[in-house]
């Protein structure tokens, strides 16, 4: 399905809005211990994040991996995003599939805590290379 620029321009927004809203909601809920939701949620927003930034690129992923692979090749791969930002969201992805389906793992403080700052940062940059993106096609 292709998709009008305004129509791409209002999806991109209201991702990036569900972005930030499922950060606040990691950050909320870390106070309370609740590992395996905080990894969901951090996760759910860098999710949104790069889902809007591929939509913003013009691409098109019907599975999470299929997202993490876009992202690979168009963003990380042509150092328009760091590998560190690559591997964060990798293990991001990692850390949800562990809380929700591994039966005999559970997520910590140790594994979770640490990953919220790097995530709040590398969905801010995200949020930029996408506005970025937006911005160039409106010149257009």
């Amino acid at each position: 399905m292709s998709l009008t620029f305004d129509e791409r321009k209002a999806i991109v927004s209201y991702r990036i809005e569900k972005a930030q809203r499922l950060l606040e909601q990691a950050k909320g809920i870390a106070p309370l211990k609740y590992w395996e939701t905080v990894a969901n949620r951090l996760y759910y927003a860098a999710y949104n994040a790069v889902s809007a930034l591929l939509i913003a690129n013009g691409d098109e992923a019907q599975t999470h991996n299929g997202i993490i692979r876009i992202f690979g090749l168009h963003f990380v791969k042509t150092g328009q995003v760091s590998l560190e930002m690559g591997d964060l969201y990798k293990t991001l992805y990692s850390m949800r599939l562990t809380g929700d389906y591994d039966d005999f793992c559970c997520l910590s403080e140790d594994n979770i805590q640490p990953l919220i700052e790097p995530t709040e940062q590398f969905i801010s940059s995200i949020i930029a290379l996408t506005n970025t993106l937006i911005a160039i096609e409106a010149k257009e």
